[in-house]
């Protein structure tokens, strides 16, 4: 019987896929800078001309880029798979905010699903720092909208499903307008965005208490709440206009 010599894999493409996977599971996020290559070397325990190797495959790539005299980076624009011009077109358009809604309803709730059911300790300790930190900014609506998709986002690292990780991080522009058009029309109704943050709440218990159904569940009616109230106020909107168009063509 013959015998085929195995070959080992060279250092440098071991270390490619060990990065490749920090990006892909969002270890390593847009933008962000990679530490020093003699550190980076030493976590590795690799040498330095293997690791610069590695890095310049990954430049190639297009997943990571330098800056003259100012380190390595993931690339900024990695996970913008909308273009800009197609986010402003559907952010713009009141029909789609809704069919974001339906959109959210299916992928939100499988998110918090998964995250009550393989969500570590560790995931637990930044939904709850992201709890925190939207209560921080409650009322502000630019950064509380942001704090927001933050905490889904968390969401999705929680639930350990990398398709559903870089649906989020694509769509993140585009929910983020969402989600603050959304609370202004919820801070329009008396008690609405409170109500919001109660079922936010609920949805983390149920990560924390490790229950899957009950998290889908407290994902679903906290969208389907945000639904009803946003077409309320909106339906309310076009009475009022109604009436006005009507008082001016009175006199």
């Amino acid at each position: 019987m013959a015998y085929q010599k195995i070959s080992q894999p060279k250092l440098s493409d071991v270390i490619v896929k060990q990065l490749e996977k920090m990006i892909l599971e969002g270890s390593l996020k847009p933008g962000q800078k990679l530490p020093p290559e003699r550190e980076l070397a030493q976590q590795f325990e690799v040498s330095r001309p293997s690791l610069r190797e590695a890095i310049q495959k990954l430049e190639v790539k297009g997943l990571l880029f330098r800056r003259q005299g100012g380190g390595t980076y993931v690339q900024d624009q990695l996970w913008n798979s909308l273009a800009d011009p197609l986010v402003e077109l559907l952010a713009d358009n009141p029909e789609t905010q809704y069919d974001l809604l339906e959109f959210r309803h299916a992928t939100e709730g499988m998110m918090a699903y998964y995250a009550a059911l393989r969500g570590t300790d560790a995931d637990h300790a930044i939904l709850k720092q992201r709890i925190e930190r939207l209560g921080e900014v409650q009322g502000q609506l630019e950064l509380e909208a942001q704090a927001i998709v933050d905490f889904y986002r968390a969401v999705a690292e929680a639930s350990h499903n990398v398709a559903m990780l870089h649906v989020v991080l694509s769509l993140s522009p585009l929910l983020v307008r969402n989600v603050a058009e959304n609370l202004e029309l919820l801070y329009r109704r008396e008690g609405s965005a409170q109500h919001a943050n109660l079922h936010r709440e609920a949805l983390l218990k149920a990560i924390l208490n490790r229950q899957p159904e009950v998290a889908r569940r407290a994902s679903n009616e906290h969208l389907a709440y945000i639904e009803e109230v946003t077409l309320e106020v909106r339906q309310e909107d076009s009475r009022e206009q109604r009436s006005l168009r009507r008082l001016r063509n009175d006199f």
